[in-house]
């Protein structure tokens, strides 16, 4: 696999996602925390799947979801992460290959099932995700093959995999090998609730030189430098060293760099259904720009087109051709 080349390749938790619309008094009723995601164990996945109605059941998990995008764009895209040797681990590695993500993670043999987060979604298409990782916490070093690595023009790291202690060695490993090889790294925070509990190590690692790129929504980046001022956050990052894409949903996103900071507005969508996989959408976008060496306002407004697709329907994983639909729209030639 040495020679082949991979334009965008994500690590990230392998999560297969569990659907269903819902209303308010359920969230009240199961106290859960609207609009956030949560982390449940085995026997709470299991009374939540019980009580919550008719589900659509899809491969998920943020960096598969933007590796998924990726793809749509008719880039190269590879994805790093664990799944179990399990019905859902096999329906998660099947779904990817099928969409031509290179993924050659051995699944566990033994030890937790495969992930799954269990997303309800109210009229108002917010989601609410609660989310059994599984499988996924034995994400180790030794799943990171440096030949992938080195293969990859953008490696892409999922906030999320900061939980897991090990993954965040995997983390690391790829960092480094990713560097090494001159090629570039981006972060995507993620949650606001990921932000407050990992702060210093994220700040961290974009003050280290570990991160060239960062991806967040407005209130994870206010989280990150812990202000309620959107203004004072995006100051903050301009003093970085990395180029930021910051979305705010239907205000569109703004690229920060030290030298300028370029707004781009969102695509119009008819209707919002569901927000699951917006942010992880809008960088498949974005990097999809990138390593074709666009314009960095046109690289927004990929990521702002993938954006509008995924948020029209249910699941984060996308309906149309993408790089058919950028076409239409002239963003792509």
């Amino acid at each position: 696999m040495s020679h082949t080349r991979i334009d965008v390749l994500t690590l990230g938790n392998a999560i297969v996602d569990v659907l269903a619309h819902t209303d308010e008094a359920f969230l009240l009723q199961k106290k859960v925390h609207k609009g956030a995601m949560q982390l449940i164990d085995e026997a709470r996945a299991e009374e939540l799947y019980g009580d919550m109605g008719p589900a659509i059941i899809v491969s998920g998990g943020s960096g598969a979801n933007t590796a998924a995008g990726v793809a749509s764009f008719g880039v190269k895209a590879g994805f790093i992460g664990k799944v179990k040797n399990d019905e859902t681990g096999k329906l998660f590695a099947h779904d990817l290959k099928a969409i031509d993500v290179h993924y050659d993670v051995a699944p566990a043999q033994d030890g937790p099932a495969t992930a799954r987060s269990f997303i309800l979604v109210t009229p108002d298409g917010e989601r609410t995700m609660n989310t059994y990782l599984g499988a996924c916490q034995n994400l180790t070093p030794d799943d990171v093959n440096p030949e992938t690595v080195r293969a990859s023009s953008i490696v892409y790291l999922e906030g999320y995999l900061w939980d897991p202690p090990l993954a965040k060695e995997a983390f690391r490993k790829a960092v480094k090998i990713a560097h090494e090889a001159g090629n570039k790294v981006a972060l995507t925070l993620s949650d606001a609730f990921c932000v407050d509990r990992y702060r210093d190590e994220f700040l961290g690692l974009m003050r280290d030189g570990s991160l060239d790129i960062l991806f967040a929504n407005i209130h994870e980046l206010q989280s990150l430098y812990g202000t309620s001022s959107p203004e004072a956050a995006l100051a903050a990052l301009r003093e970085e060293k990395v180029l930021g894409a910051i979305t705010r949903s239907a205000d569109g996103a703004l690229v920060v760099s030290r030298g300028e900071t370029l707004a781009v507005p969102a695509f119009p969508v008819e209707r919002v259904v569901d927000t699951t996989g917006a942010g992880d959408l809008f960088a498949s976008g974005f990097l999809t720009g990138l390593v074709q060496n666009m314009e960095l306002a046109d690289c927004a407004r990929l990521g702002g087109l993938a954006a509008a697709e995924i948020i029209s329907h249910l699941g984060a994983r996308p309906q149309t051709n993408l790089r058919e639909l950028a076409q239409q729209q002239g963003l792509l030639g």
